[in-house]
């Protein structure tokens, strides 16, 4: 997945849906590009983190690509970088 621009209250159900689509159609393991990311709130971290949840309950996880620093930034203060696994690049992250 490789959302882009904002991921706010506005746009989260953009992402959620083919997140837990994947995750109903039995993929545990999602690859996020975040290198398009330019904003991120509480709402869309919470996508991610509901995301997280499912995957692992599955045997799987979530993994984080190319974050931007501003969106890196809420990770950090919210500790949710502690839980992602996040990756530089997207290359980084295919290559588990």
């Amino acid at each position: 997945m490789t959302p882009a621009g904002e991921l706010d209250h506005h746009t989260a159900d953009l992402l959620r849906e083919p997140l837990e689509s994947c995750l109903d159609d039995g993929f545990s393991r999602l690859v996020i590009d975040c290198s398009g990311l330019e904003f991120m709130d509480s709402t869309g971290l919470n996508v991610l983190l509901g995301a997280r949840l499912k995957a692992e309950a599955a045997g799987g996880g979530v993994h984080l690509a190319g974050m931007q620093p501003v969106v890196a930034r809420v990770f950090e203060i919210t500790g949710a970088d502690a839980v992602f696994t996040v990756h530089e690049t997207l290359e980084a992250a295919l290559t588990l």
